[in-house]
């Protein structure tokens, strides 16, 4: 009989600090890569261990079910742009590990977080933790020992249990809510906003950017005496014919530039960015040239995110019912003369034929590909799931997103649009084709 993860993770030797990146990851991942076990005690005592302290003068938590991603990577725009020394945390990554932790918006190189990985386990001892349990206390180790204004932290999954609550945020905020991962947070957009508001902290303030928010959000403020700032509420935007407006009291910000993000849903984004910058200016003052700047130049990888060519690509990590509905709103403000193909992959834990429906009217042709692990979905299940949407539909499968691309390129016409769907995995597997296709242009 093969081997559970727990006990492959048992049987094999640690790495050490000089063990390649590649290898740690390969451990971590025999051993807990997709498990999850939700608390805070297990970090905390590593933490604790490790003797882990703040790891910058001020810290940003943000949750939410879509809008997380863009939301800190608006804040590190602004932040750095002012001058400020940023730290970055995020979840998952497209191509490389090293994007989950920026410092100064670069990803840390493999030999720090190798040594950080190895004083985790050395840490830890007999105490279990899962994947992003370490590499979350890996991050804040290498945060600690660099000077930095501000760090930024983007929660895993949920927000009162996640492991990045061990940290004490100086302003939560709280992104667009929606249904996923309900096995763990609840069924109901009531249940997960609640959840997500366990990231908020008495006395302290947080922001929600949802324009929608469950009232589970501001009971849980209450609860926790959080001050908690609310879209539509507090403060607000209002969208002009090319630029947009933002105010919160008597502050009030004329004629920005819409971010360099594309759907209008990246204006709720930023309008909450804008509200966390607002309650942090005396300690980090932004000037308003530097927040047009920075809306300007805001560059952020696999959301709604266009690649020209001989087909016009669009690649979104969008996963579930409400990120699908938010990508197909913004689709459809950008035509395209020609045919429509999807390549989709997913996980099993997702819910495909929810994702898939928003889509049917925009699609001419779909591939769905086999993702890599235990957790990823199997080409026919999503083709099952669409065919109970649409029984006319003859969609291709696929054992690989690069076999699925291989084929979209034999097929398509010049003008034609190719979409990547599904899964930071999806996307990560396309960025790489592109960046082998480079590579072997050279």
């Amino acid at each position: 009989m093969a081997a559970s993860g727990q006990d492959v993770q048992a049987m094999a030797s640690p790495p050490d600090a000089g063990t390649p990146l590649s290898d740690w990851l390969a451990w971590l991942e025999a051993g807990r890569g997709e498990h999850i076990d939700l608390g805070l005690e297990r970090c905390r005592e590593v933490a604790a261990r490790l003797g882990l302290a703040r790891p910058a003068p001020r810290v940003v938590t943000v949750a939410g079910t879509n809008g997380k991603g863009s939301s800190v990577a608006l804040l590190e725009a602004i932040w750095r742009r002012a001058g400020w020394r940023v730290g970055a945390y995020t979840s998952p990554h497209l191509v490389r590990y090293n994007e989950r932790i920026r410092i100064d918006g670069e990803p840390v190189a493999d030999a720090p977080i190798c040594a950080a990985f190895a004083r985790v386990e050395a840490a830890r001892g007999d105490v279990p933790l899962t994947y992003f349990e370490f590499a979350t206390l890996a991050a804040l180790l290498l945060f600690g020992e660099t000077p930095l204004d501000v760090v930024i932290l983007e929660v895993g999954l949920g927000g009162r249990l996640d492991a990045v609550n061990i940290v004490d945020a100086d302003v939560a905020l709280i992104a667009a809510i929606g249904l996923d991962h309900e096995d763990w947070l609840g069924e109901t957009r009531e249940q997960i906003g609640a959840e997500k508001a366990g990231i908020m902290r008495s006395g302290r303030p947080a922001v929600c950017s949802d324009h929608q928010a469950p009232a589970s959000i501001s009971h849980t403020a209450r609860a926790l005496g959080a001050e908690l700032a609310l879209l539509g509420v507090d403060y607000n935007f209002d969208v002009g014919e090319k630029t947009w407006s933002w105010w919160w009291g008597e502050q009030f910000l004329a004629d920005l530039p819409c971010p360099a993000l594309d759907g209008l849903h990246q204006l709720r984004n930023a309008a909450g960015v804008l509200a966390v910058v607002a309650l942090l200016q005396e300690a980090l003052p932004v000037a308003e040239a530097v927040i047009r700047e920075a809306l300007e130049g805001i560059v952020l990888a696999g959301r709604f995110h266009r690649v020209a060519g001989r087909f016009e690509y669009v690649m979104d990590v969008a996963h579930n019912p409400q990120a699908a509905e938010i990508f197909t709103a913004t689709l459809a403000g950008t035509p395209s003369p020609g045919r429509t193909h999807a390549i989709v992959g997913m996980l099993r834990t997702k819910k495909h034929r929810e994702f898939l429906r928003p889509l049917l009217p925009l699609v001419d042709a779909w591939h769905f590909a086999d993702l890599p692990g235990s957790n990823g979905a199997p080409a026919a299940d999503l083709a099952r799931s669409l065919h109970e949407l649409d029984p006319r539909a003859r969609p291709a499968c696929h054992e690989s997103v690069a076999r699925a691309h291989a084929e979209v390129a034999a097929s398509a016409a010049p003008g034609d649009r190719v979409l990547v769907l599904g899964s930071f995995l999806t996307v990560g597997a396309m960025l790489r084709l592109f960046a082998a296709e480079r590579d072997a242009g050279r």
